[in-house]
């Protein structure tokens, strides 16, 4: 989602030698993501921008009945609207050239932000989108999860904001941490109602698809990382923030 024409966002959301795009972990940090937002929900109508295959769209049928969703990849539209049902609404566009009315109730932008080149503006037109009750739940993954500081330690990443070879293959623009991401959130005008982290992160996505796997860590483990995600939020694996306009 960018002003410029020249990216391939079809090839963007590819896998790459070693690295995935998307990892089971992805789907556990969204479940429990739609948990911790769920006090702030109000009924009405709910908009979803970058729905990859539509996993998490199928999490948000679960909470709203009127959903739009906003999609720059048209490959991963063709997929999630054979998973979903026809009342979902699919706009094929960038944030930059969608044209939206000013009434959603919800709009979710999730682990979307850190792909785009101008995010304050981004952020700042998705303001304009906002009902005048409405709340962006703005979610990305975080540069100081624990996971990300051991690589820096490890000397793999060269700092903790640093994007990598295989981020930026897929797309990414930046990693953010809580400054920045309300740094940017205040500049396009957004109010900050709450801020988060989602799941303390003792390993990487793929670390946490093997051991999860072959049963060396459990379901009670991950969730025993989500109760202490709320108690040490820098240390997530996601953070995220609630706004108004």
């Amino acid at each position: 989602m960018t002003k410029t024409t020249s990216r391939d966002y079809n090839a963007e959301t590819n896998d790459t030698a070693g690295n995935k795009y998307a990892y089971d972990f992805d789907w556990v940090i969204r479940r429990y993501l739609m948990r911790a937002l769920k006090p702030h929900f109000l009924p009405g109508q709910a908009l979803e921008i970058g729905c990859f295959k539509g996993d998490s769209t199928l999490l948000l049928l679960q909470h709203f009945d009127d959903l739009t969703v906003v999609e720059a990849a048209s490959d991963l539209i063709a997929v999630a609207q054979t998973r979903v049902p026809n009342t979902v609404r699919f706009i094929h566009s960038t944030i930059e050239t969608a044209n939206l009315p000013p009434h959603f109730e919800a709009i979710f932008l999730v682990h979307t932000l850190e792909h785009l080149d101008d995010p304050i503006d981004a952020l700042t037109r998705i303001r304009a989108w906002l009902s005048p009750t409405g709340k962006l739940f703005v979610a990305v993954p975080n540069a100081d999860a624990a996971s990300r500081q051991i690589a820096v330690k490890m000397g793999l990443i060269e700092s903790n904001q640093a994007v990598t070879d295989a981020e930026r293959a897929h797309g990414h623009r930046c990693t953010y941490s809580f400054d920045k991401l309300e740094a940017d959130a205040r500049r396009a005008g957004l109010h900050v109602d709450a801020r988060g982290g989602v799941l303390f992160k003792p390993l990487s996505n793929s670390q946490f698809d093997a051991a999860l796997g072959q049963g060396i860590i459990s379901d009670a483990y991950v969730e025993g990382c989500y109760s202490l995600g709320q108690q040490y939020p820098q240390l997530c694996a996601s953070i995220y923030l609630v706004c108004s306009a």
